[in-house]
């Protein structure tokens, strides 16, 4: 009896032959394709072959841009189809795999088979499969098990679609695949149908993105969908040229041109009056406060009847003039976080204080990057190349912290130094004094730091004449130094000295640059060691699950053990810390934020104000997604009181 594999070469030989077979006419087509143009041999097993980390990052890279669009529309359809058994992959143009998303507990098999980051399915390589098929036929198909030109993924079932461009070039492939599946194809009829979906909408979305400032013409046949499911949309530029269209309006218009849709580049730059019977003048009356109905359009040589809805460029808004309301940000605060709105604020709002004498307080929970943001602060100043002296206020033994601090004469208590000691306030002269875990200092020690801060002096213990100084004070806590202050465990007038200005650090799982915090970490790794280390999908999702309670420190913890035990320099699943691992364990502190938040919730309601409650100004000039802002805006239950 024939093994399996024997009875696959014998039907792809009699396929290319020309014997009759019932294969899909697009699966014979690609066997002939393999023996004849590609040279494969349908008797050489071939592993599945995943690109090396120094390979495979330039594919990442050039996709960077449109995978932050394209990712949503992944992880949207993962969640119809999660527990069934299938993985989704997203390819470039040349068939490598530059995204994914699988279960994790099949992680080392999906790697196996192929179904993985960096893994390579142009049909030169890897025969008939549903990416390199998918990407020689610009077709939407299934290649289902037997139906694959490699006998090593007989057991496997892809359903690819692509994903075009804006000027009707092949960009991407989405692809859903199992290990394990029925015998019949038609079982994958719903995946063939999901897939197809969800690339039209990671097409149109990418198209949206890349024309915010131009018209765009939304075109459908029913009424009821121009305006929420479009099956064409357009770009047109201010003349009314056609600058850009979804894959649907490309082949639509290059059939309504009498020409091939593989050359539909000639449609780009044509006036759309010389395919539509409308004018520049019309498209206004487009608009969506106009009922359906009324907003017809029609195809010159067709004829056919389309609903249209129009999306008019935004107006300019002019310039204003810099003005001392308008600081940039220096570079030092720029590295401090990535698109977060509320901290964009507050570091538009740190860099009108950088050069200035009065003194700072930061609040955040332990490990959210106090002394780094401290830091920051010293390296963006004047006092730049002058001394940072950092000093742990919890960490000091109380009977030590005066010296420590104030530095003393020689011979002025039993033990001292017969020289004396410089103390780190004296230390820290034209500079950066960072006093960390403030609200933990001794009260004796208080009252003397407010002499300081009052009188720009210090006198070290043992001596009568102070010596003046010029030091910026910048303390940071954890604690509610309020609280502390009602209780009596803190100076009420040290309080108001140290918090002339105060900055509010969020918590991680408060912030929406996550996936910039993981990459800025990484990136500092990879320069160190002249390595690239890679994060793959189901690792990145337990970090964006995790609740984070130690925070960045906790974040920098992981990374450090992740690379030290992976391998390949690919942090997978498994090799993320045990803890992070364990069922349940992903959210030990709560993802809520605490019922009054007022300096993090004020800084974003700043920026709303400051723009008229506009969410669209607001992620423009904190160049972030409008997504963000809204959801920072639910997060802390932000209101317009004018609506």
């Amino acid at each position: 009896m024939k093994s399996v594999q024997a009875v696959h070469i014998d039907e792809l030989v009699h396929v290319a032959e020309g014997t009759h077979s019932e294969r899909d006419t697009i699966i014979q087509d690609s066997w002939r394709r393999c023996l004849s143009e590609h040279k494969l041999d349908p008797a050489v097993l071939r592993e599945a072959y995943i690109l090396p980390s120094e390979r495979f990052r330039p594919h990442r890279d050039a996709m960077e841009e449109f995978l932050r669009t394209a990712r949503f529309g992944l992880e949207a359809l993962y969640r119809r189809v999660a527990g069934l058994g299938y993985v989704l992959l997203l390819t470039d143009a040349k068939g490598v795999t530059v995204d994914f998303i699988g279960d994790q507990a099949l992680d080392n098999h999906l790697r196996s088979a192929g179904l993985y980051l960096g893994a390579d399915w142009n049909e030169e390589r890897a025969g008939t499969c549903g990416v390199g098929t998918c990407i020689a036929t610009g077709d939407a198909l299934t290649v289902h098990q037997t139906d694959h030109f490699d006998a090593t993924h007989i057991p496997l079932t892809c359903t690819a679609a692509p994903i075009f461009d804006s000027r009707g070039q092949l960009a991407a492939v989405l692809d859903i695949s199992a290990l394990h599946s029925p015998p019949s194809k038609d079982s994958q009829y719903i995946a063939l149908e999901f897939v197809k979906g969800y690339a039209h909408r990671i097409e149109n979305a990418n198209l949206m993105n890349s024309f915010r400032r131009e018209w765009i013409l939304k075109l459908s046949a029913s009424p009821e969908f121009a305006d929420v499911d479009p099956e064409y949309i357009l770009a047109l530029d201010s003349q009314g040229r056609i600058i850009g269209f979804n894959h649907k309006a490309q082949m639509r218009l290059a059939q309504e041109a009498g020409i091939d849709w593989r050359d539909s580049l000639l449609l780009i730059g044509q006036p759309f009056t010389n395919l539509f019977d409308c004018d520049l003048n019309t498209l206004p009356s487009f608009v969506h406060s106009r009922p359906a109905e009324e907003r017809t359009i029609r195809l010159k040589n067709s004829e056919l009847a389309l609903f249209a809805q129009a999306m008019l460029p935004p107006v300019a808004v002019p310039a204003r003039s810099p003005n001392a309301s308008e600081t940039p940000i220096p570079d030092p605060l720029k590295s401090f976080a990535g698109a977060d709105p509320a901290l964009r604020v507050l570091l538009s709002r740190a860099a009108k204080l950088v050069n200035t004498r009065m003194s700072l307080l930061i609040f955040g929970e332990t490990g959210t990057g106090k002394e780094y943001l401290a830091k920051a602060l010293h390296r963006a100043s004047v006092r730049a190349d002058k001394p940072f002296i950092a000093v742990n206020c919890a960490a000091l033994p109380e009977t030590l912290i005066e010296s420590e601090l104030f530095g003393y004469e020689g011979g002025s208590f039993t033990g001292a130094n017969s020289k004396g000691k410089r103390g780190l306030i004296a230390e820290a002269d034209g500079g950066t004094l960072f006093l960390d875990e403030i609200g933990d200092m001794p009260p004796a020690a208080q009252t003397r730091l407010l002499r300081v801060l009052a009188e720009h002096e210090v006198t070290p213990i043992g001596r009568t004449k102070p010596i003046p100084i010029d030091v910026r004070v910048i303390a940071a806590t954890h604690r509610n130094l309020l609280d502390r202050v009602k209780t009596g465990q803190f100076r009420d007038d040290l309080y108001f000295r140290l918090s002339a200005a105060v900055l509010n650090v969020p918590p991680l799982r408060h912030r929406a640059d996550l996936d910039w915090l993981v990459e800025k970490l990484l990136n500092e790794r990879n320069e160190r060691e002249h390595n690239q280390y890679f994060l793959t999908a189901p690792a990145r999702s337990v970090f964006r699950a995790h609740s984070w309670p130690g925070n960045i420190r906790e974040l920098i913890n992981c990374i450090e053990y992740a690379v030290a035990v992976c391998t390949d320099r690919i942090i997978r699943f498994s090799d993320l810390p045990e803890y992070l691992q364990q069922p349940g364990a992903l959210n030990p502190w709560p993802r809520t934020p605490p019922a009054v938040m007022p300096e993090e919730a004020e800084q974003l309601r700043a920026a709303l104000e400051h723009h008229n409650w506009k969410i669209t100004a607001v992620a423009r000039e904190l160049h972030v997604h409008r997504s963000t802002v809204y959801r920072k805006v639910q997060h802390f239950g932000i209101r317009d009181p004018h609506s």
